[in-house]
């Protein structure tokens, strides 16, 4: 878990503007996790048990998000971990870190990324206790990713970004309305490309969390976003012919992760 010791590099490189230095961490796996540019965005599906889901999945070439608050299982995927924070927030209850440690140390080493422990909704609480772990993340995982939420803007965390430090947009929406498409701090990210320019720039890695409709797939498109993750193909098979479609739309947008 992390100490004040460990604390104090990625502190002072917020701070400071600097970006955080890697150098003295292990740097197994450090190369892209996949995604190139023109291919279709990588999709990681929240980890289930059932062996129909499963075999849709696998061949449509999906991965796993495997998190502290379920099963730490891989089911023989590709997978990425996430940190249960936003299961915690929607029962009210306080982050589990005992398990996101037993997470990190069972199955760090080989993930894709993880998601740093953040606080949903929350700008300066949820990068205090990013900061907090981002040093003991990036000594078990191979890339480590900022959860940024409602309030935060890309000067906030662009001096931790690097190939091994990314970005998960994470955040709110509003509450849906029947016929209506959502709306809130999240969408407008991703509708006016907030965070590709700077991910691109510094070569880190842009997910976006919490995705489950095509529509929102092409958003995630338009923004740049290299992979983002859902519930829906885990539970419901049948919708993931349209949701594996989505993602394999070539974008009308020939720059990304450019934005303008």
């Amino acid at each position: 878990m992390p100490t004040e010791n460990n604390i104090a590099g990625s502190y002072e490189a917020h701070t400071t503007g600097r970006a955080f230095d890697c150098a003295a961490v292990d740097a197994a796996h450090v190369g892209r996790v996949g995604r190139a540019d023109g291919v279709a965005m990588i999709a990681y599906a929240s980890r289930t048990g059932t062996a129909r889901n499963l075999r849709s999945l696998d061949r449509a070439g999906w991965r796993l998000l495997v998190s502290a608050t379920g099963a730490h299982r891989t089911e023989s995927f590709r997978y990425a971990l996430d940190n249960g924070a936003w299961t915690a927030h929607q029962q009210g209850r306080s982050f589990d870190d005992v398990a996101f440690v037993r997470l990190v140390e069972k199955l760090g080493h080989d993930a894709d990324w993880v998601v740093a422990p953040d606080v949903v909704g929350h700008k300066d609480a949820s990068l205090a206790q990013t900061l907090k772990w981002l040093p003991w993340c990036l000594e078990r995982c191979p890339r480590v990713l900022v959860g940024v939420q409602d309030g935060m803007v890309p000067s906030d965390v662009s001096g931790l970004l690097s190939p091994r430090v990314g970005v998960a947009i994470g955040g709110t929406t509003d509450e849906r309305i029947p016929g209506k498409l959502a709306t809130g701090w999240k969408i407008d990210q991703l509708t006016h490309r907030v965070w590709g320019r700077p991910c691109f720039e510094r070569g880190a890695w842009l997910h976006c969390l919490r995705v489950n409709s095509a529509h929102r797939i092409a958003l995630c498109a338009h923004a740049g976003v290299d992979s983002f993750d859902g519930t829906s193909a885990s539970q419901y098979s049948v919708s993931l012919p349209r949701l594996d479609q989505a993602r394999r739309q070539p974008s009308l947008l020939p720059h990304m992760r450019g934005g303008s």
